[in-house]
């Protein structure tokens, strides 16, 4: 399984990274939307994408929509992973055509749970 992890703290992409690997997943990163559109363009196949909301040059829910917006990437699973605690952001977020929305913080063992909830659906 390939997953691509988008937040423009490098902390959180080694922390998603790393609990992602232990879990079996290829894991490759991006610090923001644009980045993460151009890793998705050099890859043959992505299963999921975990992004931030909050990030330079293109806000996480703008990357859910134009992948949404893309039939090559029809089938990936995403998790928006974010501080925002609204629930207009949440909604906003799931309208926009992520799969899930995960709070930070959290713990490894919360993210590899939500990660296999969302990949069985």
């Amino acid at each position: 399984m390939i997953a691509l992890v988008v937040d423009d703290s490098m902390a959180m992409r080694r922390i998603q990274g790393k609990a992602l690997e232990a879990m079996g997943y290829q894991v490759s990163t991006a610090g923001n939307g644009v980045e993460a559109l151009a890793v998705l363009g050099a890859l043959t196949r992505c299963d999921l994408l975990l992004t931030d909301w909050h990030m330079p040059e293109m806000e996480g829910i703008d990357l859910v929509r134009a992948v949404r917006k893309d039939p090559r990437w029809a089938s990936i699973r995403i998790v928006m992973v974010t501080s925002e605690s609204d629930t207009k952001a949440i909604e906003s977020a799931l309208a926009a055509g992520a799969d899930d929305f995960l709070m930070k913080p959290f713990t490894a063992d919360t993210l590899a749970a939500r990660i296999t909830e969302v990949m069985r659906a």
